[in-house]
């Protein structure tokens, strides 16, 4: 099963998912402003792809959202992402135990 964090108004999200419609796969779709994932499934995917919080933070919102003290440890950094999750980067594509993110798109192509 093929899982996007998927934000719509995202043309980098958009094109993501275009990709993998192309390579035939019809993933679950998870619009993650409206649906945040946990911070234990974003323990998860950080883990899957072997990045800490920082590396999936966009840093324009991550610094409106007053998350970008150095300071913060990861799980300070989790939380915030929960609770704001404009700041979590996008797209985040999941097959099986792997992940990605879509940025660039083409990106995705070494987990399916």
């Amino acid at each position: 099963m093929t899982t996007i964090y998927h934000n719509p108004r995202c043309s980098k999200s958009r094109h993501t998912l275009a990709l993998l419609q192309e390579r035939g796969i019809e993933p679950e779709i998870i619009e993650y402003l409206v649906t945040p994932p946990s911070a234990e499934r974003l323990k998860e995917l950080l883990a899957m792809m072997g990045k800490s919080p920082r590396d999936i933070m966009r840093r324009k919102e991550t610094a409106e959202a007053g998350l970008d003290d150095p300071a913060l440890d990861d799980d300070a950094l989790i939380a915030g992402m929960v609770a704001n999750p404009i700041v979590i980067e996008r797209p985040i594509v999941v097959n099986g135990d792997k992940a990605a993110l879509g940025r660039p798109p083409e990106s995705v192509a070494d987990i399916l």
